[in-house]
């Protein structure tokens, strides 16, 4: 299975690709130095085999990379940041 996580500015979100097919995306609003993940959904044939960590993994990786800070009001990137302590540094709270 080759799984790509890109983020579409265009569209708001960081998508999961699974072999080369959209299998998910994690939406989130743009603000200065900062990224709302406002939702995130993976298809329903993908669940429990870790598509959806992978998408989150990636999307807070590429946010740390780019030195901005999340504000986790999606519950499953606010789970995934609670169960994964090395990202709750990005953590900033809401304006």
């Amino acid at each position: 299975m080759s799984v790509m996580v890109e983020d579409n500015p265009a569209r708001n979100r960081f998508e999961i690709l699974v072999d080369g097919g959209l299998a998910g995306f994690a939406a989130y609003r743009q603000r200065p130095g900062v990224v709302i993940f406002t939702h995130t959904e993976v298809d329903s044939a993908y669940e429990g085999k870790g598509v959806g960590s992978a998408l989150a993994r990636s999307a807070l990786d590429q946010v740390r990379t780019r030195g901005d800070r999340v504000v986790a009001r999606c519950p499953f990137i606010a789970g995934y940041v609670e169960r994964h302590p090395e990202y709750r540094d990005l953590l900033v709270e809401p304006e």
